[in-house]
């Protein structure tokens, strides 16, 4: 028996779809410029802009940029010795005055002196010991209270 007749194989543009003759497919703008793609179905605008857009004005001055400087103090340690520092009252860099005054540890002291029998008048010698006292720091231009230690 012989063959029944074949017919052609098919064509690349039918096999893959590809047309280069064809305008551009929806919804990419064909190559001529806008509003001239392929006409679309029912009457509707197509979804891309038909006309460019208009130019938009081009700022070449930056805008002004406001610097401010902050100074920026570490927190102090205040001890029994005078400190060098700027005053926050009246911006001086100035040394602390320092001034003794009674705390914890001079009350303290006080109280086991009297404890130990020193009660005649002995258990008020913590008051007179700057070593047992809290130290005061206060500045000698505007006398401002600058911090204080506590020995206890």
């Amino acid at each position: 028996m012989a063959a029944p007749p074949s017919a052609p194989p098919p064509s690349y543009e039918e096999t893959t779809a590809i047309n280069n003759s064809a305008s551009y497919p929806y919804p990419y703008p064909a190559p001529g410029g806008p509003g001239t793609g392929p006409p679309m179905k029912g009457g509707q605008a197509p979804p891309y802009p038909t006309q460019p857009y208009p130019a938009q004005p081009v700022s070449t001055v930056p805008p002004p940029v406001t610097v401010q400087a902050v100074y920026v103090q570490s927190p102090l340690i205040f001890h029994d010795r005078p400190v060098q520092m700027c005053c926050p009252s009246c911006s001086k860099v100035v040394v602390t005055r320092l001034s003794h005054s009674a705390g914890a540890l001079a009350w303290l002291s006080c109280g086991s002196l009297c404890l130990l029998g020193c009660w005649a008048g002995c258990c008020l010698i913590p008051f007179c010991v700057e070593a047992l006292q809290d130290v005061e720091h206060y500045c000698p231009s505007c006398n401002a209270l600058l911090g204080t230690y506590k020995r206890l």
